[in-house]
């Protein structure tokens, strides 16, 4: 019978007392008390396992957590999957003091919101769990197909079609290609009075595994609140919540990367 590899047990026991925290950190000093591990044993580990991909560092004063890699290979149930989404727009929706939320695609043509986080109290806009947006609302609608091809998305629309919510709703062809390119090159897109004339969004997408859209993140403000004026903060904001989560979540970019 063959024996047991040291190094390999060692490092198999500091993945499986990450995988018990995911998706929290575990500082190292931890890992180190805990398993009664060799100092300068465990950062060898901890920096060999990095290097494939299978734990990552989120900081030095944060700790160390599964890494993009692993979670790739192994999958990610849905409840540990909507944990690390909340999370992460919980804290965007503190730095915002926006409605934030997640949507998915639903079988007939729209979207459906899957999670939601919002700080702000009084007057303001906001979605629940469970409701439901038509095909062509422009902030999820170009945040879903800017990384489709042309024909995916022409396709969809005939299926479904293009609805005017507003005076400003983009309708045209050429102009959604164009709305869809810029969604891709920005990272985000943008529908300030497109779907409402009192309000702005910004949306982006997270991606799976397999370099596919799986998920939307999106806020929603008074157009008094999310204009032109800080569009671009907001946008970029919320895109970095969406990478979060496609990191932490294990998915990765498609080629090329926006």
């Amino acid at each position: 019978m063959a024996s047991n590899v040291p190094a390999v047990t060692a490092a198999v026991r500091v993945l499986e007392r990450l995988a018990a925290e995911w998706p929290d950190a575990m500082m190292p000093r931890s890992l180190i008390d805990e398993l009664e591990m060799n100092r300068s044993t465990c950062y060898n580990i901890l920096s060999t396992l990095q290097s494939v991909g299978w734990v990552r560092s989120v900081g030095d004063r944060a700790g160390w957590t599964l890494g993009p890699r692993l979670l790739m290979l192994t999958g990610v149930s849905s409840t540990m999957a909507l944990r690390v989404i909340q999370d992460e727009i919980e804290e965007l929706s503190r730095r915002l003091g926006f409605v934030v939320f997640v949507a998915e695609r639903d079988g007939s043509g729209g979207y459906v919101v899957v999670a939601k986080a919002e700080r702000r109290l009084g007057i303001r806009v906001t979605v629940g769990v469970g409701d439901y947006f038509e095909f062509s609302a422009p902030a999820l609608m170009n945040a879903f197909y800017a990384w489709e091809s042309q024909k995916t998305f022409d396709a969809a629309a005939e299926r479904y079609q293009i609805k005017a919510f507003t005076p400003n709703t983009l309708t045209e062809p050429d102009d959604l290609h164009a709305e869809l390119t810029s969604t891709r090159l920005r990272g985000y897109s943008v529908s300030l009075q497109q779907f409402d004339l009192a309000q702005g969004g910004v949306a982006a997408p997270a991606f799976d595994r397999h370099g596919e859209v799986s998920c939307i993140v999106a806020t929603l403000a008074f157009a008094s609140d999310l204009n032109y004026a800080n569009v671009a903060e907001v946008g970029e904001l919320v895109a970095a919540c969406a990478a979060n989560i496609t990191r932490h979540l294990g998915g990765r970019y498609p080629d090329p990367v926006p």
